[in-house]
């Protein structure tokens, strides 16, 4: 008997106007039916806040309450939506990503191909939050990145010079 991987989701919207509210309901929907769906996952909960800016944690209610319960053993892996809802500055989300990470656990940044677990987990959650004011080069910047990355593991062991 294997025990499940006690997943968590993390979701928010800044404003509280319909639209993002419903943005929210759609969210949480995906998560519970995306967690669910995965017989080794078991869901802890689904985590919001709205009408919260990302820019800092400090009144972020849903999401300091889901990294207590992170520090209480009770999540070994979070999933949002993407970086920006995680966390708008570069600071607090490699504080949060490098705390959690000690604690064994992951998260997986779904629209960015993210997933802290990776040996180059951080680097690519570092390039895309630097320039995050300018998501297509940011992006690009990623994509190049795993090409380059893609295009030195496959080769044959030789050292290439760029």
């Amino acid at each position: 008997m294997y025990s499940k991987i006690k997943v968590a989701a993390y979701c928010r919207v800044s404003t509280d106007f319909s639209d993002q509210l419903n943005s929210l309901a759609t969210q949480r929907n995906y998560f519970n039916e995306y967690i669910n769906n995965h017989d080794e996952w078991e869901l802890v909960e689904i985590y919001y806040d709205e009408g919260i800016t990302g820019t800092s944690t400090k009144h972020r209610e849903g999401f300091n309450r889901m990294i207590a319960d992170c520090e209480a053993g009770k999540i070994q892996l979070i999933l949002t939506k993407e970086v920006s809802r995680f966390a708008r500055n570069t600071i607090d989300t490699l504080t949060y990503t490098r705390k959690l990470s000690d604690l064994g656990i992951g998260v997986i940044f779904m629209n960015d191909g993210i997933d802290t677990r990776d040996k180059d987990g951080e680097l690519r959650l570092s390039i895309v939050k630097t320039p995050h004011s300018n998501r297509f080069i940011s992006y690009k910047i990623l994509q190049l990145f795993v090409s380059l990355n893609s295009f030195l593991l496959s080769s044959s062991g030789l050292s290439r010079s760029l």
